[in-house]
């Protein structure tokens, strides 16, 4: 039987608005530049932030005010190369950056390029996302994977990018002691990334169990179930029950939840480091106190930057960290929208979505 999109030439996953998405035939893009390629995206996975997108039609100030394709964690097969293309040949198997920024501007020159104020990121509004048939991309923003690298696991090289720049803002060292909240899939990434830069105890945090269960058996070394009492009370239970001497080297908040948040800077040791990685409320009660009579470094984390999809990349190669567990399920192009609504339920850790029939 025909599926609704095999007449289509370029079939694309499309948020009209909140709560509604159609599959529609965009135009079949060309190259923009001699530098660019256009890919054929074969496998994508759901982010919280399509959910979002999805469910509420913005987060924050990026509003969806005109239909928008979903999708930036994509893998695909290079279909076109622009005449000035070097590294890249059609048929090449590549992990796709999916923000291009201006190149231009300061932050742009002073190699943080994902804080670049004229980002074109991928189902950001306004710009259309990889839930397609054909995307476009520069040749620098797509990794060439290696042959024994699935396509599936070049999906996964966007969320654990996510958790390399997370890593790099904390500057995990080996024999660091690391307390990551969260237990999705930014949170597994970011205890794999520090396993793999040499961290000797490595805690997940969540409500969760069964989520708790899969950090250890994927990456952590122990774990710790927060209780419905203070974050005072709770960073004392988690230091004394997980052996954190006098506290934590590096917590990584992968919520954005202001129980979690408070818990973390009360359970770092004197001059740790606390990174905010998840994204939550605009505004929190937090313990400012704490983090200054303890001297805490305090950092934010924002997508990736310049280097970090190459090392996750390099990472998942070379069998450092492995991101094949954290595939739970995998559907067709044409049953997107039930598998966005088993993200939105939380079920399983990553799932995704395979590219249009041909």
């Amino acid at each position: 039987m025909a599926t609704q999109t095999a007449t289509q030439k370029n079939p694309s996953f499309v948020l009209k608005e909140a709560g509604k998405v159609i599959y529609e035939d965009r135009p079949v893009p060309e190259l923009p530049s001699p530098y660019d390629v256009i890919v054929k995206p074969r496998w994508t996975g759901i982010c919280g932030s399509d959910v979002h997108y999805w469910v509420e039609g913005r987060i924050g100030h990026f509003i969806v005010e005109k239909p928008m394709v979903l999708g930036h964690e994509s893998a695909g097969i290079v279909h076109a190369v622009g005449d000035k293309v070097k590294t890249l040949k059609v048929g090449d198997r590549v992990a796709m950056e999916p923000g291009v920024p201006c190149r231009r501007c300061l932050r742009c020159k002073d190699g943080k390029y994902n804080l670049c104020p004229d980002m074109a990121f991928a189902a950001t509004p306004p710009y259309d996302g990889t839930l397609a048939r054909y995307y476009t991309l520069p040749e620098d923003y797509c990794y060439q994977l290696p042959e024994h690298m699935s396509l599936e696991e070049g999906a996964l090289i966007e969320p654990t990018a996510v958790a390399v720049h997370i890593t790099k803002q904390a500057g995990i060292r080996p024999s660091d002691t690391v307390v990551v909240f969260g237990a999705g899939p930014v949170g597994l990434l970011c205890c794999a990334v520090a396993k793999a830069y040499g961290a000797t105890k490595i805690v997940t945090v969540d409500i969760n169990e069964e989520r708790l269960k899969f950090a250890l058996d994927y990456a952590a070394t122990t774990s710790f179930r927060t209780a419905r009492v203070s974050a005072e009370e709770n960073a004392k239970n988690m230091i004394k029950e997980c052996g954190l001497g006098s506290g934590a080297d590096v917590i990584i908040d992968a919520t954005g939840a202001e129980p979690c948040i408070q818990t973390a800077i009360h359970a770092l040791r004197l001059g740790g480091t606390y990174v905010q990685g998840g994204m939550g409320k605009p505004d929190i009660t937090f313990p400012i106190m704490a983090m200054c009579t303890k001297e805490l470094n305090l950092k934010g984390s924002f997508r990736y930057g310049s280097g970090d999809y190459q090392t996750a990349v390099d990472l998942v190669a070379t069998g450092r960290i492995s991101v094949k567990q954290l595939i739970s399920g995998k559907v067709k192009f044409d049953e997107a929208e039930k598998a966005f609504g088993d993200v939105k339920q939380g079920k399983g850790i990553k799932i995704l979505i395979e590219g249009p029939e041909e």
